[in-house]
């Protein structure tokens, strides 16, 4: 996520994206289709094959009780204090509930020991040798495969007999475009610190090779939090600190801009070559539910917009803004309020998810229906409210095709149901 502004009320104007966004084709299966949850379930949890540690403290951890055991000898040798280690059994018993409610013969007790004992690893190898990000990261496979980590752990949590991908045809367009060497920037909405695997496991198995270029803009939180940092160390990202953060230590905030220059300056570069797949967050931070419990995407930070589509723009190659929705709120929703500390306490939940991607945002035509009058910044005003507005509806009818199955359009698809049975494992 790039984060550069506080969430703020939307202002009720921009254009009318009716007129720029076009039909989404029904899709039509030809074959048989076999969903994953049918296919591969009925074996072993396909995503635990080459489980790996850093330490082998955790080799033989298979049950609740050793799992606790070497938690607690933790805290008594002085390797973790009472803080992390209250914040660490709550997480495992809220995970584990969340494993068992799926009701799966392979999410067991077991399954949950195992994926636990794999995120304490890593966490606790960020103490011993704290990786430090640079301003572009290039996910790291080897020796050890963080992306499989990440892609493990969402997996756990995600039912795939609900979980959807909309506009399969929009997504062929975008792919073309990245093999033709156009650039494409998705602005999405942000709901939980899973989104980037949400985006892996939807869009792996029918566009592998859109799975391996996209590039995620993190912010600060996903590259200095002690449990985030595995996790983003499998994800190709540019590294920027944002606005909410920059102050919060003084002493860091030149170091932090010149940080953001060089993030800019391999941007402009990355963008220059073409095929470049960029997901970015305008919006600064992850969606809130509203205490009626319904959710939508947050304002777009008109500045962040504008960044991307000037980059994208004085790029060598051509560049396309996409607005994109993301629904995967339950699985880790987050706090409701923001909170600058790091640390969070992770709420876990096994859940269907979603993804859709709407018509290219024709931002030329919509600078040029503002008028001739309009300023800069209500040219910029007027390109993110509209970006956010096209979000929004993507979103509601996002939402309901995951929820209710009854009403779901011909045109979401579940894209495990659209390669041979057995062949998507989700672990590069």
């Amino acid at each position: 996520m790039l984060s550069t502004s506080k969430p703020v009320g939307v202002r009720q104007k921009g254009v009318n994206m009716s007129k720029h966004v076009s039909a989404v084709k029904p899709i039509v299966v030809s074959k048989k289709s076999s969903c994953f949850k049918t296919q591969a379930m009925k074996e072993p949890f396909p995503f635990l094959k080459n489980v790996k540690y850093h330490s082998d403290l955790w080799q033989t951890v298979r049950t609740e009780q050793h799992f606790l055991k070497v938690i607690g000898g933790l805290k008594q040798k002085g390797h973790i204090n009472d803080k992390l280690h209250n914040i660490w059994t709550d997480f495992y018993f809220n995970y584990k509930n969340a494993i068992l409610s799926a009701n799966l013969p392979t999410h067991t007790e077991e399954l949950a020991v195992i994926i636990q004992s794999t995120i304490a690893d890593n966490v606790l190898m960020q103490f011993k040798k704290p990786y430090t990000f640079p301003s572009y990261h290039s996910r790291i496979l080897k020796p050890y495969n963080y992306f499989q980590f990440g892609q493990r752990y969402v997996a756990s949590l995600l039912d795939f007999e609900r979980s959807y991908l909309g506009a399969y045809d929009r997504w062929e367009k975008i792919q073309d475009l990245l093999l033709n060497g156009h650039n494409v920037v998705l602005l999405a909405n942000h709901q939980t610190e899973a989104d980037p695997g949400v985006f892996d496991h939807l869009i792996e198995p029918v566009f592998p090779d859109m799975s391996n270029r996209v590039t995620f803009v993190a912010g600060d939180r996903v590259v200095t939090d002690a449990l985030c940092k595995p996790f983003s160390m499998g994800r190709n990202l540019f590294c920027v600190h944002s606005k909410k953060h920059m102050g919060d230590d003084p002493a860091l905030k030149a170091a932090k801009m010149d940080t953001n220059r060089r993030t800019l300056v391999a941007l402009q570069k990355r963008l220059n070559k073409g095929g470049c797949l960029l997901w970015i967050a305008p919006s600064g931070g992850r969606d809130r539910p509203q205490p009626d419990g319904s959710c939508a995407p947050e304002r777009f930070d008109p500045l962040a917009v504008e960044l991307f589509r000037n980059l994208i723009s004085r790029a060598k190659a051509p560049g396309h803004l996409f607005p994109l929705a993301m629904y995967s709120l339950p699985m880790m929703p987050p706090p409701n309020t923001v909170d600058k500390a790091v640390g969070e306490r992770r709420i876990t939940n096994f859940t269907p998810i979603g993804m859709s991607v709407g018509d290219e945002i024709d931002w030329k035509a919509i600078v040029a229906a503002a008028g001739k009058s309009a300023t800069k910044d209500e040219q910029h005003e007027i390109l993110a409210v509209t970006a956010r507005n096209a979000v929004a509806e993507l979103y509601v009818e996002l939402e309901k095709a995951v929820k209710d199955q009854t009403s779901r359009p011909k045109y979401f698809v579940r894209p495990w149901d659209l390669v041979a049975p057995g062949t998507y494992s989700g672990t590069k």
